[in-house]
């Protein structure tokens, strides 16, 4: 299960632990002068993070971002960050977030490796439920090098999409290169019909 992350103002928790609710008083600011750790210095260029792309009108998709490309994030008004790692976010990613009401679903999970251990499926099924309803959207989904564990989500998101499996390794290779792991036999046997989405909330792209 995720850790989520939302602004509101008290935490709790459920009641097998592995559901966190933190909570913020922090407010979205458009401001310049309002905090020297979310807003870069007017003049410097915006930089996006290591491997960023648009997935679809709405969805994008990168590494790990750092301070150098919160002035880029917040160009796209996000609502929901979904993070793939073990690693909780690092402090200044963590004000980011709550300085711009940003939701933030994180996945603990390892990658994809032979032969014993891979991404869990419910893990995917679950972000694809959230990630294929248009409320969450804008939506970043991240890892920490955006390549295995995103392409696997990704992967599975075009299996949805009715991409050939020829178009999805592709774009897989394109971010992953040729160290491909155990991801794409994940991508392959992903049960994608059975993804519990709500129809009355999905994307136009869908």
């Amino acid at each position: 299960m995720p850790t989520i992350g939302t602004q509101t103002i008290d935490d709790t928790d459920d009641k097998d632990g592995s559901l966190v609710v933190r909570r913020s008083k922090h407010v979205r600011s458009d401001s310049n002068d309002a905090c020297s750790i979310c807003y870069g210095r007017p003049a410097y260029p915006l930089v996006p993070p290591l491997n960023f792309a648009m997935v679809a009108n709405g969805v994008y998709r990168s590494g790990h971002p750092n301070k150098q490309n919160f002035s880029f994030l917040r160009k796209l008004e996000l609502k929901t960050i979904m993070y793939f790692a073990m690693e909780d976010f690092p402090p200044e990613m963590k004000h980011f977030v709550e300085h711009e009401g940003i939701e933030v679903l994180h996945f603990r999970v390892e990658g994809n490796k032979e032969p014993f251990m891979e991404v869990n499926k419910d893990d995917i099924s679950l972000a694809l439920v959230k990630l294929l309803d248009r409320r969450s959207h804008p939506v970043l989904i991240h890892c920490l090098k955006g390549k295995h564990r995103i392409g696997c989500l990704v992967g599975c998101l075009r299996k949805i999409q009715k991409w050939s499996m020829t178009s999805i390794f592709d774009e897989y290779r394109k971010f992953a290169g040729t160290k491909v792991l155990a991801d794409q036999e994940f991508i392959e046997i992903f049960d994608h019909e059975h993804v519990p989405y709500d129809p009355k909330y999905q994307p136009v792209w869908l």
